[in-house]
Parts: C-alpha cells; sequence; structure tokens
C-alpha cells in the first residue's frame, strides 16, 4: 500500500485574490481530536509569521477546553473550526444552493442607499451558516446571493 502523507504536512498558508497580504493557514492535525496543547501550537506559529486568521481541518473535532481557547483568543487571532466530513463536498458548487459574492463595505453602502434601506431591514445569515463558514463571513458584512429562476 502507498503511504499516505502525514496530516502536519498538509499545512498550507494562503493568502486572498483581491490582497496578497491577507492571509490565513490552514492546519490539519494528525491527531482525531484536538486539545489546547495543539491549539498553542498553532497560535505561537501563527504570531512566529503575523498571521492572525486560520482555519483547522479536525478528524473528530475538539475538547471543550480547546473550544473555549479560541473564543478566547478572539479577536486578536479567529482560529475556526471544520470537520473534515464537513468539507468532503463543496457547498457552493452544489445546484441547491444559490450563488453567494461577499460584498465590499462600498457595495453594501450603495446597496444600501439604491433601496433605501437601512442595515437592520436586510435578511439575516446564522453565523453556523455553512455558507457564512465557507466564506467566513463576519457580523456586518452583506453577501449577494443571486438564484437562477426560470419563468415562462
Amino acid at each position: 500500500s502507498e503511504k499516505r502523507p502525514a496530516r502536519s504536512d498538509l499545512i498550507v498558508l494562503v493568502a486572498h485574490n483581491d490582497d496578497p497580504t491577507d492571509q490565513m493557514f490552514v492546519f490539519f492535525p494528525d491527531e482525531p481530536k484536538i486539545g489546547i496543547k495543539t491549539i498553542k501550537t498553532y497560535c505561537q506559529r501563527m504570531q512566529e509569521e503575523n498571521i492572525h486568521r486560520a482555519i483547522i481541518v479536525v478528524q473528530q473535532g475538539m475538547t471543550p477546553s480547546a473550544k473555549q481557547s479560541l473564543v478566547d483568543m478572539a479577536p486578536k487571532y479567529i482560529l475556526e473550526q471544520f470537520l473534515e466530513s464537513e468539507l468532503l463536498i463543496n457547498i457552493t458548487e452544489h445546484e441547491l444552493v444559490p450563488e453567494h459574492v461577499v460584498m465590499t463595505p462600498e457595495e453594501k453602502q450603495d446597496l444600501l442607499l439604491r433601496y433605501k434601506l437601512k442595515e437592520n431591514m436586510l435578511m439575516r445569515i446564522q453565523a453556523g451558516d455553512p455558507v457564512a463558514r465557507y466564506f467566513g463571513l463576519k457580523r456586518g458584512q452583506v453577501s449577494l446571493m443571486s438564484t437562477n429562476t426560470c419563468s415562462s
């Protein structure tokens, strides 16, 4: 049988297409369920490289203390946890999921002015929504959803 690479060898540093200085790590811990020691190791690496965002792809989850440490580190360091099983398919490419485009603050203001809306009149999306998590949406950000509708 072929040898698989160690999950820890899969660590990736990615940059945003529009802003190369906006970078984040993607960590793949070896342990099925990770604890606070692993989180501290990742946070130290982020400090060394001055990176403030990361995704941790876990096999089975995190201990309660590890989850709490993620909350404690925010907003200085944003670490988001995804289960490996959640990433087996790309939900943004599913036919039933409308296309989402994250708007810039300027586009959001233009939208509010054009339609004479207040921010509290916009539809809400849950922080735990899979698409919101996929895009890393923060409170106050707006995403434009386009649907293909057929009318006859």
